[in-house]
C-alpha cells in the first residue's frame, strides 16, 4: 500500500473540514439540547421536591390533628367517667347502674367519633397524596425518576401505618 503525500494531505484536509462542519453545525445544538434537557430534569426534581415536602407538611399537620383529637378523646371520656363517679355517690343503686349505662355508652360513641376521624383524616391525607402522585405522574418523568418517586411513595406510605 503506497499511499503519496498529496492523498494524505487531502485525506487529513478532508477530515479537518468534516470535523469543523461537525463542530460549526451539530456540537452547539446538540450541547445547547442536552442543556435544556438537563435544566428540564432539575426543574421536574425541584418540583417534585418541593411537592414532597407540602406532602411531608400536610402529613405531620394530620398527624397532630389525629393527635389532639385523640387527646380530646381521652379528656372526654375521662370527664364522663368522673361524671358518672359523682351521680354514683349521689343516687341509689339503680341511679348508679344507669349513670354506669351512660357512661359506656358515652365511651363507644366518643370512641367510634374518634375512629370516624382518624378515618376521615387519613381518607383526605390519601387523597391529597394521589392528586399529588397523579399531577407528578402527569408530568414527563424518565423511568428511573418514576421508579425513584414510587419507591419514596411506599416507603411515606409504610411510615405512616
Amino acid at each position: 500500500m503506497n499511499l503519496g503525500l498529496a492523498q494524505i494531505v487531502t485525506q487529513i484536509i478532508g477530515f479537518l473540514i468534516a470535523l469543523w462542519i461537525l463542530k460549526k453545525f451539530a456540537w452547539k445544538p446538540l450541547l445547547k439540547m442536552l442543556d435544556q434537557r438537563k435544566s428540564k430534569i432539575k426543574s421536574e426534581f425541584d418540583t417534585i421536591e418541593q411537592q414532597k415536602k407540602d406532602v411531608d407538611k400536610l402529613s405531620s399537620e394530620y398527624e397532630e390533628k389525629l393527635k389532639d383529637i385523640d387527646s380530646i378523646g381521652r379528656k372526654r371520656i375521662q370527664e364522663a367517667a368522673k361524671q358518672g363517679q359523682k351521680m354514683a355517690f349521689e343516687i341509689k343503686e339503680a341511679a348508679r347502674k344507669d349513670a354506669q349505662v351512660l357512661i359506656q355508652r358515652a365511651k363507644e360513641e366518643l370512641e367510634r367519633d374518634v375512629e370516624k376521624a382518624k378515618v376521615q383524616l387519613r381518607d383526605d391525607m390519601v387523597d391529597m397524596t394521589l392528586s399529588v402522585t397523579e399531577k407528578i405522574l402527569r408530568e414527563k418523568l424518565d423511568q428511573k425518576n418514576h421508579e425513584k418517586l414510587i419507591k419514596d411513595f411506599i416507603d411515606e406510605v409504610e411510615e405512616i401505618q
